[in-house]
């Protein structure tokens, strides 16, 4: 793909000049163009040419020194334009040399870094190509079940990479010295793996050893030879049909595995991993497995068969015949296809037909809240009450990177956790920036580093909440910042005194920009999409630090990257304890219920009749006394209380899991909502009071769980239609940016988004960066830039 523009800086223009002078050019790219099969591509287009010079990888890109006639070296030119499928070109430049008289053309050995500012964009980990897993299939081949099979077209890259420029020896396979036949491969200019640097066959290349749990660990000569990784994956699949957990070394970390359809195993992984409800990825072989458990739209296949392979969101089929523990109260499947050889051969080879298993569960290697695990030595011991065998290899991860997480929307893929195969791709912003680091939010976490034109999010973190999560982030910074040769001169963080990210930002002698929480959300949304002017935010999630030090949550505002103004918010209401009531979503129903009934409580509710009254009346205390308990705008908070009043869910295991809940009991065909009101004052109220008084008396007149839910879905939509005509009136602003955790509610979105295009608004959503908070850092990002740019902090 190319994206760039091409700049001559030649005295002369090369159309005065005849076709058959002899010129000298050297070309400089900028991309991602190492370990992408750029060099090859330009090795073989030169020599199909006619073209003379080298080709070499620097710490900033490719330089490329061409030299023949002036006709083939515009024609050179303008091939370079249409590189190889996985390169991704920002710019090129380019300067006329005098002609040296070269013979041939040639690759030569990279330009080390010198300590220099400049910097080459790295390449994601890309899923296996149909060419390499041909080779992995066939019996006749030398690479037959042999799991790290890759070439330039496909394999781990940033998983490995130690630093730049991108050759072997900066990465984790240095200790692996090609055979003859590898070598042979990666200096065939004709060869697929010519100059692929992670080449490896079972003779010379990393191979793979299975172990049982609490025996002796294997020591480094049971990896001595990869010749019987066939036994060894057969060993496997029978132990997965027998029930067991196995704890698999992937690409980015491990990954815990049971067969999807055995409910037994299912169970015990979620006791052993303490995983209560939360749902456990799948992953199949090839999309007909896929097609037997969920319904997929075009978009759907073509994620799910892109190079990036993301476990993509799914609406399950209701003849889907597989344990209900996979998802419990949810109708969509998280599923991704086989994405290294390494996993097809857990399914058995290719040629199998059907496969052994429909799908195997594939959660990441880690206990509850901590890091995925790398190393062989981290997994045996922190694994070992949840794997019952391991399947280890010796080819180390440098980089922890988790699955990406994505679903489609109007067809086009929407981010949902951006890690694998996405990280660390940059975001173009479009303009340039100063080096700085954005430190992100307390869940979901990735931080965001800027330089030059480019934003670089980190990989999906997660919650910031241990030591084990905070050590992942500073490793990951300090890589980040390594490979892209950032020395950040101010820092960003949320406003919350308390975020670990915040604290962390606190501790660095830098210039500190607090950046509020739902500011950053909607300036992410902009900076996606390369919006500078103004726009109507709505940013809709959990938790936000105010700038009134309350818990927003349910925002509309009148956002630029410079500042914010608070139009409008949901209705404060307490919410008594603090994080006991984000787990216990009875919490913020019983707040809900008094702010609208007042003492006259409808003790005929579900609510009344699940939560002992000793903690009702101990909780009623505190929101009456005002003990523990901060108000709070938050929509997600709202979505909590109506799950409970309704009485779905008085409990959550994790976050999110009441509102998506009630997502799913939404029903089809309902269109009616519920009343609400809106103040005058500014910033105005949106009170919902009316509509839990709605909600209530539905309750009780035994109107459907469904019904209910999609009605409130359908006010919450109706409450954004409005506020924004408010908007657009007083502001004549018509581009409105939808961001926050909310927004991954499908049902809402849909009608969120229908409504405002009828009302003529221009509607702006996330694509590449996720709406929840793991966008937060991008947003940060965007903002201190701007204050930066303008003066109002100086860096000196």
């Amino acid at each position: 793909m190319y994206a760039g523009s091409g700049q001559c800086n030649s005295p002369f223009p090369m159309a005065t000049l005849s076709p058959s002078v002899i010129v000298r050019r050297r070309i400089c790219l900028r991309g991602i163009v190492q370990g992408v099969g750029f060099r090859p591509f330009v090795f073989n287009l030169a020599n199909r040419i006619g073209i003379r010079g080298f080709i070499l990888n620097s710490s900033s890109g490719v330089t490329i020194e061409a030299e023949g006639q002036h006709s083939a070296l515009d024609e050179f030119m303008r091939s370079l334009h249409h590189p190889p499928p996985l390169a991704h070109i920002e710019e090129v430049t380019s300067t006329d040399l005098d002609p040296m008289g070269n013979e041939g053309f040639e690759i030569r050995e990279s330009l080390p870094a010198n300590g220099d500012r400049e910097f080459a964009l790295v390449s994601p980990d890309v899923a296996t190509c149909d060419d390499c897993l041909r080779d992995v299939s066939d019996p006749d081949n030398r690479r037959f079940a042999y799991p790290f099979t890759n070439c330039t077209n496909c394999g781990p890259r940033y998983t490995i990479i130690r630093n730049i420029p991108y050759d072997r020896p900066m990465t984790t396979m240095a200790g692996f010295r090609m055979c003859a036949n590898c070598q042979a491969e990666y200096n065939d200019p004709t060869n697929r793996r010519f100059h692929a640097q992670p080449n490896a066959c079972p003779v010379c290349g990393p191979t793979v050893v299975l172990a049982k749990s609490g025996t002796v660990f294997p020591a480094n000569d049971a990896y001595e030879s990869g010749q019987y990784a066939i036994s060894v994956f057969q060993d496997v699949r029978r132990l997965l049909h027998e029930g067991a957990i196995v704890a698999v070394k992937g690409l980015g970390g491990s990954q815990l595995v049971c067969d999807a359809s055995n409910e037994a195993a299912v169970r015990e992984l979620r006791l052993r991993k303490k995983r209560s409800d939360k749902p456990f990825a799948l992953m199949a072989r090839d999309i007909g497995e896929v097609e037997k458990l969920c319904t997929l739209s075009d978009a759907d296949r073509e994620l799910l068969l892109s190079p990036q392979r993301p476990i993509v969101i799914l609406n399950r089929r209701e003849d889907a015949t597989i344990p209900p523990d996979l998802a419990p109260g949810n109708n969509t499947l998280g599923v991704m296809l086989a994405y290294t050889p390494l996993h097809f051969l857990l399914f058995a080879d290719r040629s199998a037909a059907p496969p052994e298993f429909t799908a195997l569960v594939m959660t990441s290697g880690n206990i509850s809240d901590e890091p995925i695990v790398i190393s062989n030595e981290e997994a045996w011991r922190r694994l070992a009450p949840v794997a019952d065998w391991f399947l280890f290899h010796n080819r180390d991860i440098y980089m922890r990177v988790d699955d990406s997480v994505a679903r489609t929307f109007e067809g086009r893929p929407r981010a949902l956790r951006r890690s694998r195969a996405y990280a660390p791709q940059p975001i173009d912003l479009g303009s340039d920036c100063g080096e700085l680091l954005a430190c992100g939010a307390e869940l979901k976490n990735t931080f965001c580093l800027t330089k030059g034109r480019y934003a670089i999010l980190s990989q999906h973190i997660g919650d910031l909440e241990n030591y084990e999560t905070l050590e992942f982030y500073k490793e990951t910074l300090a890589n980040l910042k390594k490979l892209f040769r950032v020395e950040p001169q101010a820092v960003a963080h949320d406003l919350h005194p308390l975020y670990m990210s915040s604290r962390f930002a606190a501790e660095l002698r830098l210039p500190k920009i607090g950046v509020q929480h739902h500011h950053a959300h909607v300036a992410s949304c902009m900076a996606e999409n390369r919006i500078r002017d103004r726009v109507i935010g709505i940013a809709f999630d959990g938790t936000g630090y105010g700038t009134d030090s309350q818990i927003w949550g349910g925002e509309f505002l009148v956002a630029g990257f410079g500042n914010f103004e608070r139009r409008a918010h949901f209705r404060y209401v307490p919410l008594p304890g603090g994080d006991a009531a984000v787990r216990q979503t009875w919490r913020p129903a019983l707040s809900w219920l008094r702010a609208s009934f007042g003492s006259e409580l409808p003790i005929d509710l579900p609510i009344f009749q699940k939560v002992p009254p000793r903690e009702i009346d101990f909780v009623s205390l505190m929101i009456s006394r005002n003990i523990n308990t901060i108000l709070t705008s938050s929509c997600g908070r709202l979505f909590d209380a109506v799950a409970s009043i309704i009485g779905l869910r008085h409990q959550v295991t994790f976050e999110g899991q009441a509102a998506i809940e009630l997502e799913m009991a939404c029903q089809p065909g309902i269109d009616d909502g519920y009343p609400f009101d809106i103040d005058s004052n500014e910033p105005a109220q949106v009170d919902m009071r009316a509509a839990i008084r709605a909600i209530v008396r539905d309750v009780q007149n035994s109107q459907p769980a469904g019904v209910i839910a999609s009605r409130f879905h359908n006010t919450i939509a109706t409450v954004i239609a409005e506020m924004c005509q408010r908007i657009r009136a007083s502001e004549k602003l018509n581009r409105v940016c939808l961001s926050g955790g909310t927004f991954q509610n499908m049902y809402l979105l849909q009608r969120s988004v229908a409504r405002l295009r009828k009302l003529g608004f221009e509607v702006f959503l996330h694509y590449a960066v996720p709406p929840n908070d793991g966008g937060i850092s991008l947003g940060q990002a965007a903002i201190a830039n701007e204050i930066l740019k303008s003066g109002a902090l100086s860096c000196a």
